[in-house]
């Protein structure tokens, strides 16, 4: 059985920074690929960001691409999401997945493993 916990949400004005964290406990973490998903209030899920087992892949949603970084540590069966330049719409629950096949795609049916979110909230 995968555990995924996120870390890191908050609440920050336009234009500022926040860094979300996504540990993992069991499973092989490098064959998974990771992502990252959001859903604002009202609002269905969607795809943020994807990143292979390797860390060679990625695949950015377009409404974040430029603004937001993922990346991932395999010795720390991490995976870490940069957000600069946040937008008040960029408010959402944050989530990160795990598919044990390896598959980078924004499909949210892939993913076999969710962890349980962390609030993000820019605002002036």
């Amino acid at each position: 059985q995968v555990q995924l916990v996120e870390s890191g949400g908050g609440s920050v004005r336009p234009g500022g920074s926040l860094r979300l964290s996504c540990a993992a406990s069991g499973g092989i973490f490098s064959t998974f690929a990771m992502a990252w998903f959001r859903q604002a209030p009202g609002k269905e899920r969607e795809f943020v960001v994807a990143i292979a087992g390797t860390g060679g892949g990625t695949y950015y949603d377009h409404s974040v691409q430029g603004r937001f970084t993922i990346s991932r540590e395999n010795a720390k069966n991490t995976v870490y999401l940069q957000m600069d330049s946040l937008k008040p719409e960029d408010t959402a629950v944050y989530y990160c997945a795990a598919d044990v096949r390896g598959r980078v795609a924004g499909i949210a049916e892939y993913y076999d493993y969710w962890g349980q979110g962390t609030q993000v909230t820019v605002s002036s």
